[in-house]
């Protein structure tokens, strides 16, 4: 069993790995960084840089890790009392992140991984928003498995997983990857799930 104390602090190791990536990769490109640069800069072994990330690669994608973070805490703040769709987009364009840096960091995965591999990522990563989803809506008091209840919050976090993370795909893979066209495509693809996709 994993200690609290083991966790939070894996947990820095890891956000330290992802923003001294970033620095590097911005600064220098993906290629131009080693894996041991980015291990230094954060005040960690090499061996310690393998222990949370595969390849300096998987740090291209360490912003949608983070996110689900923040958004978590941003979904757990929103009135049980607003629609999950209203609380969905409020949560997402919360990030505290720097949107400069988002985008060129967005820019830099279109350019150093094929296609495939990053939408496979956002797929993985789906599933984790789908379940803070699902949480959020089943609140303090979860109805019980195999209920129609139960059921109707899964299928209803999984539609807005799906139409949320459709809409990152389409940003991630479309010319414009700025965050006022990430946050349009996501509000988008929320409505026409909202009205029913045959609607439109």
């Amino acid at each position: 069993m994993v200690r609290p104390a083991q966790t939070a602090r894996s947990e820095r190791t890891r956000e330290a790995l992802r923003q001294a990536a970033a620095v590097r990769f911005l600064a220098q490109g993906v290629e131009e960084t080693s894996a041991e640069q980015i291990a230094a800069d954060a005040g960690v072994s090499l061996r310690t840089f393998y222990r949370h990330f595969a390849s300096k690669h998987d740090l291209l994608f360490a912003d949608y890790d983070a996110g689900l973070h923040w958004f978590r805490a941003a979904l757990s703040s929103r009135s049980p009392h607003e629609s999950i769709i209203e609380s969905v987009q409020s949560a997402i364009m919360a990030s505290p992140y720097d949107d400069s840096a988002v985008t060129k960091i967005a820019a830099m995965r279109a350019q150093e991984l094929d296609p495939g591999r990053i939408v496979r990522h956002i797929r993985q990563v789906e599933a984790d928003f789908a379940e803070a989803v699902e949480e959020h809506m089943a609140g303090t008091d979860p109805p019980a498995p195999g209920t129609d209840e139960r059921m109707r919050i899964t299928v209803t976090a999984r539609c807005i997983a799906a139409a949320v993370f459709g809409a990152m795909e389409v940003w991630m893979l479309g010319e414009d990857r700025s965050l006022p066209e990430l946050d349009r495509l996501c509000r988008h693809a929320l409505a026409l799930l909202e009205t029913g996709i045959a609607a439109e």
